[in-house]
């Protein structure tokens, strides 16, 4: 496996995996009208304008899985990390997510997860993020706010 940087080219591919990773947040939620699966291709095309969009590459070259950012003032604000469905629980996730952190050595990291995403908050803790916020949503799909400083 490889991590690339992603290409504009490569952005109806990740919005199809994109579609497929996030059924499993919208089903421990019982709400499939959660932003990464109502996005539009335009809207990730101007998410992948905005900053650096990585893509996880397997042998045979298919993208695995993805993850976004940008920076803002002294913030990398990282979104977006996702893993096909057939490749989790393969180290694919953290490996993004170690690669997108290498590319901003002196950033604070920033990122957000759902409260029921007990997988995703295991992964984000073990690599050293520590939960700084709480969102509570009206459609009942609450966030954790979670940093992670370099200094």
């Amino acid at each position: 496996m490889k991590i690339l940087k992603a290409e504009n080219k490569d952005l109806p591919e990740i919005y199809k995996l994109q579609k497929e990773a996030y059924i499993s947040e919208a089903e421990i939620h019982n709400n499939y009208s959660i932003q990464p699966l109502t996005q539009t291709l335009e809207e990730a095309e101007k998410e992948f304008d905005r900053g650096i969009v990585l893509k996880a590459v397997n042998e045979d070259g298919k993208i695995t899985g993805s993850v976004r950012g940008f920076t803002d003032g002294g913030t990398l604000y990282i979104g977006k990390l996702m893993v096909h469905p057939d490749f989790q629980n393969k180290g694919i996730g953290k490996k993004l997510l170690s690669s997108i952190e290498e590319l901003f050595p002196d950033l604070r990291y920033e990122l957000f997860t759902s409260t029921k995403s007990d997988k995703n908050l295991a992964v984000y803790t073990k690599s050293g993020y520590k939960e700084f916020k709480r969102e509570y949503m009206p459609d009942g799909v609450d966030f954790v706010y979670m940093e992670k400083n370099t200094k």
